[in-house]
């Protein structure tokens, strides 16, 4: 198995400002969509729980770029656990464009850490992580670096 969740997706031209590169925002909106496919395909009951009061507050965001890319480029945005606390957890994120040839480029780094709170909208308090989410993301902890 993968030690990341992987999102697949071919960049838009409406994703890309007047120089013809991918805007900044669009690589936020990926992580949160890799987030969400990660929950609909790993771990769907917590989606039940989503429905009812879960929440999941994003924290803080980061993205740091290295290369760019471009319309009809085909990017994989790839998920790792980097921290799981009582209430929070952090994701971190690759992005690669990945080449016809079956190379790939590492052109973007991120990270997201997300707090799990419950209650109404008015008064919400943090809550544990939810017991099957922590079970999910176990396999995608990120490898420590050498």
């Amino acid at each position: 198995m993968s030690r990341y969740f992987e999102y697949r997706h071919v960049v838009g031209f409406e994703e890309t400002n007047l120089v013809g590169n991918v805007y900044y925002v669009h690589y936020l909106r990926w992580q949160g969509r890799c987030r969400e496919m990660f929950l609909r395909e790993r771990v769907p009951q917590v989606l039940d729980d989503l429905r009812a009061d879960l929440k999941l507050f994003t924290l803080r965001v980061d993205c740091e770029f290295f290369a760019e890319i471009s319309a009809l480029d085909e990017v994989s945005v790839r998920m790792r656990l980097v921290e799981l606390a009582q209430t929070q957890v952090e994701f971190g994120f690759d992005y690669l464009r990945l080449a016809e040839t079956g190379g790939e480029t590492l052109v973007a780094r991120g990270m997201q850490r997300v707090a799990c709170m419950r209650g109404p909208n008015t008064r919400t308090v943090p809550t544990r992580v939810p017991e099957a989410l922590a079970q999910a993301l176990a396999p995608y902890v990120r490898a420590e670096a050498s």
